[in-house]
C-alpha cells in the first residue's frame, strides 16, 4: 500500500504531497487534476513493470513477453508541467537549455499482500525522469533509514551514455558506483546485477510489487454482457473482460461466493436467489442472476447491476491487486444504491488491507461519507493563473470541519461550489 506520495512537475501537478489510506476518494471539477493523479499512478506502475521512460509515456506494443501498454494521456509531449505565469517562465520550461524533470516519490508499506515478509520497514522509492530525452535523471531506494542505492552523490550529466548510482552493500570502505542503462529506471536493472545482495533484491521485489500490482477497473456493460473466452481467471480485464470467468472462479470458493452474493442481494430489489453461470454453444461462461427458478442472463440485466457486480467481483479476485483504481464510481448506479457502493469500497479495502483510489462527481456519494473518511477524501482544484493543481484532504480545507459539524451536508457544499470558494 502506498502510504505517502509526492509528485512534482507532472502535467498540472507542479507539487503535490499526499498521505493515503485504504479508501481514497478524489473530488473536484473537470480538469482539476484528478485524472492527472491517476496518470501518475500509471507511470509508477510502468516503472514497476520495468518499461523504459519512453515506453511508459508513449506506449508499448504487445510482445511475446508482455501485454500492450497504453500510452499516458498526451504522451511525453504533454507530460511536463508548464507554468502559465508569464512568458519567461514558459520559455524556461519548454526550452532554452532547460530540461524539465518529473519527480515521483512514494513510501510503500511492504507488509500489504506480501506473505512471509519479515522486514516491515517502509520502503521509500523516488525517481526523476526527463520526458523530453526519455531518460532517468535521479533515483533512490531506501528501506527504513537505510539507503540501498542513490544517484544523488554522483554527477550524472545528460551527455553521459549511462546512468550511475552509488550502491550501499553494507560493507565498509568506498561504496561502489554501478552503471546502468539510462533509458529505464534502475530498480528492475539491479535485480539482474550479481553484485547486489539477496536481501536487497528482496526489498526491490517488494518495491516493484508495490508499484506494479495495480488494477484499473472501468467496467463497460457491453463487455460484461459478453460470454467469457476463458473458463476460469484469477483477475478480470480492465473493462470487465472475462467477467463471467472470474465470477465462475469466485463461485468455486464457498466463503467468497457467500460474501459476493450478499453484496449483490443488497443492490437490487429483486428477490434473486443466486448468481449463476450459463453456458454457450462452446461451453463458454455467461454471468446470470436467478430468481424464483428463472435465469436472468447478463444481456438483459441493467447497466447499473452489471457495473456493481463487476466492481464487487474485483474484491473477490483470486489474484487480488494491492491497489484498485476506479474513476467516476457512480456511473450507471442508481443514487439510492450509492450508499451500498461506498460501503463496499470502504469495508472491502479495509478487510483485505488493499487500497482503493476512486473519483466521483456525485454529491450523493459524498453524503454517505463519515468524518473519519475526510482525511483521505481529496479536493482537487486548479489555479487559473499558473495552471497548477492543488490536491488536499478535506480536513485541510479552511473551516470545512466546523461547517460540516454545524450540520451543513457535505454533498450540498460540493454541489453549491462552496469548496471552490475556500481556496
Amino acid at each position: 500500500m502506498i502510504q505517502r506520495i509526492e509528485i512534482k512537475g507532472f502535467k498540472s501537478l507542479a507539487d503535490v504531497k499526499l498521505r493515503l489510506g485504504n479508501f481514497n476518494l478524489f473530488i473536484g471539477t473537470n480538469a482539476s487534476g484528478k485524472s492527472n493523479f491517476f496518470d501518475a499512478l500509471r507511470v509508477l506502475q510502468g516503472i514497476g513493470y520495468g518499461f523504459t521512460v519512453d515506453e511508459i509515456l508513449n506506449g508499448k506494443p504487445k510482445s511475446a513477453s508482455s501485454e500492450a501498454w497504453e500510452p499516458i494521456r498526451g504522451g511525453s509531449t504533454k507530460a511536463d508541467f508548464v507554468s502559465l505565469l508569464g512568458a519567461t517562465t514558459l520559455l524556461k520550461a519548454i526550452g532554452f537549455g532547460q530540461d524539465p524533470i518529473i519527480r515521483l516519490s512514494v513510501d510503500i508499506n511492504p507488509a500489504n499482500g506480501s506473505e512471509g515478509v519479515r522486514d516491515l520497514r517502509a520502503i521509500h522509492y523516488s525517481v526523476g525522469v526527463s520526458a523530453r530525452s526519455g531518460s532517468v535523471r535521479d533515483e533512490r531506494l531506501r528501506v527504513g533509514a537505510t539507503d540501498i542505492y542513490d544517484s544523488g552523490p554522483i554527477d550524472n550529466s545528460p551527455l553521459l551514455p549511462s546512468f550511475r548510482v552509488r550502491y550501499y552493500p553494507g560493507q565498509r570502505g568506498r561504496q561502489p558506483h554501478n552503471a546502468y542503462e539510462k533509458a529505464r529506471p534502475v530498480l528492475h536493472q539491479m535485480l539482474r546485477d550479481h553484485s547486489v545482495t539477496k536481501s536487497h533484491k528482496a526489498v526491490m521485489e517488494r518495491c516493484i510489487r508495490g508499484l506494479s500490482n495495480t488494477q484499473r477497473i472501468d467496467p463497460i456493460p457491453a463487455i460484461l454482457r459478453e460470454y467469457s473466452k476463458a473458463q476460469l481467471v484469477r483477475r478480470m480485464g480492465e473493462h470487465g473482460e472475462n467477467f463471467a470467468a472470474l465470477v465462475n472462479a469466485i463461485l468455486d470458493q464457498p466463503k467468497a461466493r457467500s460474501e459476493y452474493l450478499s453484496w449483490l442481494k443488497q443492490l437490487t430489489p429483486l428477490e434473486f436467489e443466486d448468481v449463476k453461470i450459463l453456458r454457450g454453444a462452446l461451453d463458454e461462461p455467461l454471468f446470470a442472476l436467478s430468481e424464483k427458478g428463472e435465469d436472468y442472463p447478463a444481456p438483459i440485466l441493467s447497466d447499473g447491476t452489471l457495473r456493481f457486480a463487476a466492481i464487487a467481483a474485483a474484491f473477490f479476485q483470486p489474484d487480488m491487486p494491492d491497489i484498485l483504481t476506479i474513476e467516476e464510481i457512480e456511473n450507471g448506479i442508481h443514487p439510492t444504491r450509492l450508499r451500498l457502493l461506498v460501503e463496499l469500497l470502504k469495508s472491502q479495502s479495509q478487510m483485505s488491507n488493499r487500497q482503493v483510489m476512486a473519483t466521483t462527481h456525485s454529491p450523493v456519494v459524498l453524503s454517505w461519507l463519515k468524518e473519519e473518511d475526510y482525511a483521505t477524501t481529496f479536493f482537487c482544484t486548479r489555479d487559473e493563473e499558473s495552471g497548477a493543481s492543488t490536491i488536499k484532504p478535506l480536513t485541510d480545507v479552511p473551516d470545512f470541519t466546523d461547517v460540516v459539524r454545524g450540520k451543513q451536508p457535505i454533498g450540498e457544499l460540493f454541489a453549491e461550489g462552496w469548496l471552490e470558494g475556500t481556496l
